[in-house]
């Protein structure tokens, strides 16, 4: 039997879990990534979930307490400083280059394109072609666009889909524990910290330092504030010190010196303390701003949306990698429950992870209504809860474990038992031709 071959367009984390799912599945995979260096210095912080190391144990990653950090405890501090909620709710916080590493470094080199920049996608019954900048193509039974929130391949087939502004942007950095003062180490390091100002929200946390090292004194502290800008201030923001906007997104080193000014400014007056001096020892604090995205179906043809390019959720839900490892997942599962019937494998996959994007949007959307509302109401307009946020609320509904949101793990739990009743049938029908 002919060894069905996928393309995989987007070299980052989401196509990363589907070329090893796919390819532990028997498929020929190749990725194709548009920039032409390794990726592993991108990427800050990330949160974990238990269903996306159930994924990684499944292409044979090892996952122990070593690809992690376990903080003491959670904190919501208040403008001064002072502890106003507390509790003990373990998770484990990682970084965004120990989950590449793991997974590029499990796919052959050979199966892996830098610089492949696509420009075109051709369909078929049979096949598809995906057309690449340097006069390439490649072709495939599945094209799989794992290309993130910018996707080129959405670009060309759904070109009316495109990233809605939410009103908030997210200033993000990565401090080296071994540069923060002794005090504001015993202060914050072994701690999830949170702050809620009237119309700001910020977490920070310990993250892998440089090498993704997670011995005490080489790790590092991950921050990330949601602050309301309008549109006219965002474009302000993404205007270099030469007058030129860069409107998909600034790059760090490119930020205008008095913005990151500005912003350690509004930190030391509206953020605890404690926090501000860490966002002013942060030596590069960037920012990125929050959209919402929803694609109307995740299958054209033979091509598959996966991850972040049918589905942007505000990070708030802190899910973003574990549901493109879901998708990734409920890809392969599909192809293989379906056989040689590409139409019903790829429509099991669109009503399966349609429902769960549309239903994590909707929750991401939630929990950062009183950050849009900031810039989308005069301040006599909005609600008490936008006005002011409840700690044990934010503390609990922030970056929950899937097992704790119904919606999502109704969702989860029905995939797992729809996958035993697939791997059933199947196994019987293989009997029953023996």
């Amino acid at each position: 039997m002919r060894q069905r071959r996928a393309l995989i367009i987007g070299g980052s984390l989401g196509g990363l879990f589907a070329a090893n799912v796919l390819r532990a599945s028997g498929w020929d995979v190749h990725v194709f990534e548009r920039v032409n260096d390794d990726l592993a210095s991108r990427g800050a912080g990330i949160g974990t979930h238990e269903e996306m190391f159930a994924v990684m144990r499944r292409i044979g990653l090892h996952v122990d307490e070593s690809i992690g950090v376990y903080p003491a405890g959670r904190r919501c501090l208040d403008s001064a400083g002072r502890v106003v909620r507390e509790d003990t709710i373990p998770r484990m916080l990682s970084s965004w280059s120990l989950f590449y590493r793991a997974l590029k470094d499990a796919l052959p080199a050979e199966r892996y394109h830098f610089a492949k920049a696509l420009t075109g996608v051709a369909q078929d019954g049979d096949s598809v072609t995906a057309t690449f900048a340097d006069g390439t193509h490649a072709n495939g039974d599945l094209l799989v666009a794992a290309d993130g929130i910018r996707s080129s391949v959405r670009a060309l087939l759904m070109p009316e889909v495109q990233p809605r502004y939410a009103g908030y942007v997210a200033w993000r950095g990565v401090l080296h524990e071994s540069e923060m003062a002794p005090e504001l180490h015993a202060a914050v390091f072994e701690h999830y910290l949170y702050c809620l100002p009237e119309g700001e929200q910020i977490i920070a946390y310990p993250v892998p330092g440089p090498d993704d090292d997670v011995r005490p004194g080489r790790r590092s502290y991950n921050w990330v504030w949601y602050h309301p800008v309008d549109a006219a201030a965002l474009r302000d923001l993404c205007t270099d010190a030469k007058g030129r906007v860069h409107p998909l997104g600034i790059a760090p080193p490119l930020i205008r010196p008095q913005v990151i000014k500005d912003i350690r400014a509004i930190a030391h007056r509206v953020l605890a303390p404690q926090i501000a001096q860490v966002i002013d020892r942060t030596p590069q604090p960037f920012f990125q701003a929050i959209y919402d995205l929803e694609a109307p179906g995740m299958v054209q043809g033979r091509v598959a949306l996966l991850g972040d390019a049918a589905f942007v959720a505000r990070p708030h839900v802190g899910m973003g990698v574990t549901k493109a490892a879901l998708d990734a997942q409920c890809l392969a599962d599909s192809l293989t429950a379906a056989g040689d019937d590409m139409v019903a494998a790829l429509a099991r996959y669109d009503a399966r992870r349609r429902l769960f994007g549309t239903r994590v949007i909707a929750r991401a959307r939630k929990l950062g209504a009183h950050l849009e509302a900031q810039v989308s109401k005069p301040r006599e307009e909005r609600t008490a809860e936008e006005l002011h946020q409840d700690p044990a609320v934010v503390m609990r509904e922030v970056g929950a474990r899937l097992c704790e949101i119904p919606e999502l793990a109704e969702l989860v739990g029905q995939l797992k038992q729809n996958d035993a009743k697939d791997a059933k049938v199947k196994r019987k029908d293989a009997k029953d031709y023996k």
